[in-house]
């Protein structure tokens, strides 16, 4: 399975669901970066990448809580290995990399939002990459999801003690104006869908809203989908959520008027819109 986004609408919810499913085998890393990596020639960087957080984790092993040093240690490893992996670039060991530790669960996975950028001749190879390959993607209400993703990214952008809610304000005021394209591409949901239906048997697609996700009607369709058993899912603890920061309402308009045409697209190919993304379309 490929979980390919989108940005900040459930998906390190979801690799932890996933991850504690007895019928699911996925590696402790939950963003991979295999395909964009490989396709945008960022090797090194991805590499540099890998090697602060696995620093980032010895720090954490030398001084940290003890009872959690056997999932550090495990993500080490996977760290350690996994950049081999990705050095090399090679799609084979990618996928043995996957399936290495594999004990007869039925799924192996990479959830990665960052794949919903990609082409959609490279969406098609990995279509095609085994005998069943499922693709999974969310949805969130493009207002709610830029907003927490502009606070995101204004979080990494602060130091400590300097103002996020103020940097939030200028990051989005940016985004709004065309620039910070890498924060509203991870929105574009009419692109991505495009490509997803040009490349992806609608079979062996999933696609859900982010505002529906946590309920046992999705859990159970997703499951169902899946191939595998429908397991209770903890709906009251959330993965990564932002800074409380308040979009005013005439931030939340001029967001709504930017987005017009992504909340049109999807209304016009999936149909109804949660209730949501109706109140935030009109800047209510």
């Amino acid at each position: 399975m490929f979980g390919i986004g989108a940005t900040k609408a459930g998906t390190s919810w979801l690799h932890r669901y996933l991850a504690a499913h007895p019928d699911c085998h996925v590696r402790s890393i939950k963003e991979l970066h295999f395909f964009d990596t490989i396709d945008k020639g960022r090797q090194n960087a991805q590499l540099s990448a890998l090697q602060r957080n696995l620093q980032k984790l010895q720090r954490r092993q030398k001084n940290g809580d003890p009872a959690n040093a056997i999932t550090r240690a495990h993500r080490m490893a996977d760290i350690e290995q996994y950049s081999r992996v990705l050095k090399k670039g090679d799609e084979a060991e990618y996928l043995a990399f996957l399936d290495e530790g594999r004990d007869g669960q039925r799924l192996i996975a990479d959830i990665t939002p960052s794949y919903a950028l990609l082409s959609e001749g490279r969406m098609e190879k990995m279509a095609n990459m085994a005998a069943d390959v499922r693709f999974v993607y969310l949805l969130r209400d493009p207002v709610a999801r830029l907003w927490s993703h502009v606070r995101m990214i204004a979080k990494r952008r602060t130091d400590a003690g300097n103002d996020i809610a103020e940097r939030a304000r200028e990051i989005l005021e940016r985004a709004l104006g065309g620039f910070e394209v890498q924060i509203t591409n991870r929105g574009d949901y009419r692109g991505t869908l495009e490509r997803l239906n040009a490349a992806v048997d609608p079979s062996r697609l999933f696609l859900a809203f982010y505002e529906d996700l946590f309920s046992n009607t999705t859990i159970a369709r997703l499951c169902a989908f899946l191939g595998i058993a429908n397991k209770t899912a903890d709906f009251g603890k959330r993965v990564h959520e932002g800074v409380p920061v308040e979009l005013t309402m005439a931030q939340r308009g001029r967001a709504a008027a930017f987005l017009k045409p992504q909340y049109d697209y999807v209304e016009a190919s999936l149909g109804q819109l949660p209730a949501a993304w109706e109140a935030n379309r009109v800047g209510v």
